[in-house]
């Protein structure tokens, strides 16, 4: 990864703290402030967003080795940094990414003779601030076991929160002085007024199981749920990051995650490349015009890689079963089934310049070995890995997640996690070749259906985590349950929400589920697929509602992409293109619902216009129920 660094860097020293008890943290533009007070022997932080005070007085610290550190503690070794950097991404929602932040870094001890002690690190953003907790070596004694995060948020103000949960459609809203839960999955959203957005995540995950919020005290205060095992070496837990905005969009286009995790280590990415697959999982059982019928065959498998050649994909996903039952201990990955040669398939890729993406079941993995197992991937020319249904607990498959991104990457190997197994926390800057997860409901992936409200509610929150591997484009919406054996259900939605759902969902891998004859039926729409770049360089939020709309734009070179999705209620949305040049002219295409769309009873129609348009455009643009809306920018010559 390409890294342009310019670091301004100042110590304030190892400033004993023995009479100091107030300490100021302060964003690079001053407007965010963490005050860290030890007045009284207590550890308690307070944080003031410009004029509006979002945490009152509230706890921070930890119980180790069945020791308290919120009280009867001292502070000392206070140090601040500034860092301000721009980095290239390679598998990122925008080119570069800037980094710009003042760290600070204090010691936290008992103020009685024990030894025991760590140190807490604090970044301060602009829009956001993040901490974590390190265990030095001199801090390690014996062992050291973290029995509990006691760190208690206390809100000046009420709040309405939402969070990701799991394959369900996602949690909220849902006012905090009303009702309480007991444990609540992040990206954790919260609302305190119209223009004051909050959302918690988790940073460089790497040590410990992902925590959860505790939203279930009697009063104001939020909470972790953490679960730590004993260590006996010098550690760091992952960073409590929180994401600020005035739009419940700043949270989306935040690269805070990301800035907080460390940057890839003595090792060339260049052979990553984000782009569009097709899916053989969902096509299964697709009969076209011409009698032909889709089966889990090298002969369907040409077929396909002959439609992405000539479509502008890069890639197919040959999913499950190709090397037998993949819940059979029996079924040997380094092998294929009957009727598939995957040596002659990927001779016939290569020729055609498409990558071929296999799956890979965590059972077959530890069976017959994970480096065996992708080391045969890469000689038969495989350029990714689909990963499957890991087994273990939480801080297990934490480690195994490592391990299992690490070694693809030594066999210059994409990845992408099927069923999370954890959450996007940002690792992509670190392992770039981490491409993509599913982290939520992906549409004809479980067996019940997807209805709109979720595919928006997944924009503004799921996506806060990182890349989705969402599965969308459906086209064969009014069909596709029938006669297809892994398409379980009705499909709600509108055609044109399907496109709009590529554009407003970023994932490294954009997975197309449908057959190619599915999209052909429709080729004026499908063009707009075709179009799409292999990777967007830019991504903006236009306009968002959490449970009513979202619109996204995403650069393409001089062209742009606007997707715009809406719940259950038709509506119409007023796009402001002042993002484009000035002085630039552009030709517009829209892609819209049809007059009687509906995501139940007219899924499939659609019309399509073109109009001139210029950075003092407003644009609007009407949505149907449970539908979308697309928009293709592109720039004219001069």
């Amino acid at each position: 990864m390409k890294i342009k660094i310019s670091v301004i860097l100042f110590l304030l020293g190892l400033v004993s703290c023995s009479k100091q008890t107030d300490f100021q943290l302060f964003s690079p533009d001053g407007e965010l402030k963490v005050n860290i007070s030890n007045g009284n022997n207590s550890s308690v932080f307070t944080v003031i967003n410009g004029s509006d005070t979002l945490l009152e007085s509230s706890i921070i610290g930890l119980k180790i080795n069945g020791i308290s550190f919120v009280e009867n503690v001292r502070v000392s070794d206070f140090e601040k940094t500034e860092i301000n950097e721009t980095w290239e991404t390679i598998n990122g929602k925008q080119a570069t990414v800037n980094n710009h932040y003042n760290a600070y870094k204090f010691k936290v001890a008992k103020a009685s003779e024990s030894a025991l002690s760590y140190e807490i690190v604090f970044r301060v953003y602009d829009k956001g601030f993040a901490y974590r907790y390190v265990f030095p070596s001199e801090a390690i004694q014996d062992s050291i076991k973290i029995d509990q995060e006691l760190t208690s948020f206390n809100f000046k103000a009420d709040y309405t929160y939402w969070a990701y949960d799991g394959e369900k459609h996602n949690l909220g809203p849902v006012s905090r002085t009303e009702n309480s839960n007991k444990e609540v999955r992040t990206p954790f959203v919260m609302q305190f007024h119209d223009n004051s957005f909050m959302a918690i995540h988790e940073a460089e995950i790497t040590e410990f199981a992902p925590f959860s919020m505790a939203a279930s005290t009697n009063d104001s205060s939020l909470g972790f749920n953490n679960a730590y095992s004993k260590r006996y070496q010098p550690f760091k837990t992952s960073w409590r990051a929180f994401m600020l905005g005035g739009k419940v969009g700043d949270l989306v286009e935040s690269d805070l995650l990301v800035n907080l995790n460390e940057p890839s280590k003595n090792q060339d990415f260049s052979w990553v490349k984000p782009g569009k697959s097709l899916w053989d999982w969902r096509v299964l059982g697709y009969k076209a015009a011409d009698g032909f019928e889709y089966k889990l065959n090298t002969e369907s498998h040409k077929r396909m890689i002959d439609f992405a050649a000539e479509n502008n994909f890069q890639y197919l996903l040959i999913d499950a079963d190709w090397y037998g039952d993949e819940f059979n201990e029996s079924s040997d990955p380094t092998t294929t089934r009957e009727g598939i040669d995957i040596v002659a398939c990927m001779q016939y890729a290569a020729e055609k310049n498409i990558g071929i993406i296999l799956y890979l079941n965590d059972v077959g993995a530890k069976k017959f070995g994970l480096e065996r197992v992708l080391k045969q991937f890469s000689e038969w020319g495989a350029i990714g890995v689909k990963y499957g249904f890991m087994k273990g607990g939480p801080e297990e498959k934490v480690k195994n997640t490592s391990a299992i991104v690490a070694m693809c990457a030594k066999y210059k190997l994409m990845v992408d996690f099927h069923d999370n197994p954890i959450p996007p926390s940002g690792d992509r800057r670190t392992w770039p070749n981490l491409i993509t997860k599913e982290f939520g409901h992906a549409q004809g992936d479980a067996k019940y259906s997807h209805f709109p409200e979720t595919a928006v509610n997944q924009v503004l929150i799921n996506q806060i985590a990182g890349p989705l591997d969402m599965t969308n484009g459906w086209f064969d919406l009014n069909s596709a349950h029938v006669g297809r054996p892994k398409v379980f259900e009705e499909l709600p939605g509108t055609v044109v929400a399907e496109v709009a759902k590529l554009i407003t969902i970023y994932s490294g891998w954009m997975v197309l589920p449908d057959s190619p004859e599915a999209y052909l039926k429709k080729e004026d729409l499908f063009d707009c697929i075709r179009k799409m770049p292999g990777q967007f360089d830019g991504f903006k939020v236009l306009d968002a509602v959490l449970d009513n709309y979202v619109s996204i734009a995403r650069k393409a070179g001089d062209d742009w992409f606007i997707g715009s999705l809406t719940n259950r209620e038709a509506r119409s949305i007023t796009l402001d293109l002042s993002f484009l040049s000035k002085d630039e002219k552009y030709e517009a295409i829209l892609y819209e619902d049809a007059e009687n769309s509906n995501f139940l009873t007219d899924k499939e129609s659609y019309s399509i216009r073109q109009q001139p348009v210029d950075a003092n455009t407003k644009l609007t643009v009407r949505l149907a129920e449970g539908g979308g809306n697309v928009v293709y920018i592109k720039k004219l010559s001069n």
